[in-house]
């Protein structure tokens, strides 16, 4: 327990010291010509902080998608911002934490990206690179969705940490 605390605060001291939001990575972003999200560098200060916090490439967890639709069937994400709940730990992060990124609506199905995590027991924000999967095409946007939207069958999905988007 004690590890976990002293983790907790070297990470709350690169967050001091680092400088730059991990969400205004989210800017430039190149698309694909299906509409989906191009290849992406994790920051730095986002690489340090997943290091402190022992998230590695390939750990995973569960994640509600929309932390303001959760356990509805199907949901309907929205191009942008997205909050999501993060339902078991990831590392040393404890659930539940919130986790913010971004959707990508426009290509066959929806894109999530995190940036930044936000532990539910107090702390700053912290700069994160992770991307939600999910297996059987379920998060392939159903036909009826709007555009600007992916309607989708699960409400939740694994979060996956990453070390550059792809």
């Amino acid at each position: 327990m004690a590890s976990n605390k002293l983790s907790f605060l070297g990470c709350a001291f690169l967050l001091a010291t680092s400088s730059g939001c991990p969400g205004t990575a989210t800017g430039g972003v190149t698309l694909r010509a299906d509409g989906s999200p191009g290849p992406e560098k994790c920051p730095p200060e986002a690489l340090k902080a997943m290091n402190y916090l022992r998230m590695f490439v390939g750990e995973s967890a569960w994640v509600q998608l929309d932390a303001n639709q959760s356990r509805a069937f199907p949901i309907t994400l929205y191009e942008g911002n997205i909050e999501s709940m993060l339902e078991e730990n990831l590392g040393l992060l404890q659930a539940p934490a919130r986790l913010y990124g971004r959707v990508w609506t426009n290509g066959p199905q929806a894109v999530i990206r995190y940036y930044a995590a936000q532990p539910m027991d107090g702390g700053d924000q912290v700069p994160m690179c992770a991307v939600a999967r999910l297996g059987f095409g379920q998060l392939r946007k159903r036909p009826e969705s709007k555009p600007g939207t992916a309607i989708v069958e699960a409400p939740r999905a694994g979060v996956y940490i990453v070390d550059e988007f792809r």
